[in-house]
């Protein structure tokens, strides 16, 4: 398995919205309702900057608050990295938009 899935795939990882040309809990709420949304690793050498296309049925993102930037995001979606098809999971703190998550290799 290549080197750097495997390293996401082991434990949580830090992690952030990864939003442009504004990082805001506005600018995320249109990434989801458009269904694919950028998660940035940070601890990766420079970054890992993944864009996700959501699994709406396994992320949850209805107990949030938007307008006033209160919650977590649960966004789950799958995406292929150095040719390996992996799932991303991530959990957002929409306050801040840094979170903690990982990959899972796909069969």
């Amino acid at each position: 398995m290549n080197e750097l899935v495997q390293r996401l795939s082991e434990g949580e990882h830090p992690v952030e919205a990864s939003l442009r040309p504004e990082k805001t809990a506005t600018a995320l709420k249109e990434s989801i309702d458009r269904g694919y949304v950028h998660i940035k690793f940070t601890n990766t050498n420079g970054g890992t900057d993944l864009g996700v296309k959501l699994d709406q049925q396994a992320s949850n993102f209805h107990s949030v608050d938007f307008e006033h930037q209160t919650g977590k995001v649960h966004l789950v979606g799958n995406l292929t990295l150095n040719y390996v098809k992996v799932r991303c999971i991530a959990d957002i703190e929409l306050s801040t938009l840094e979170g903690k998550g990982h990959l899972e290799p796909v069969e």
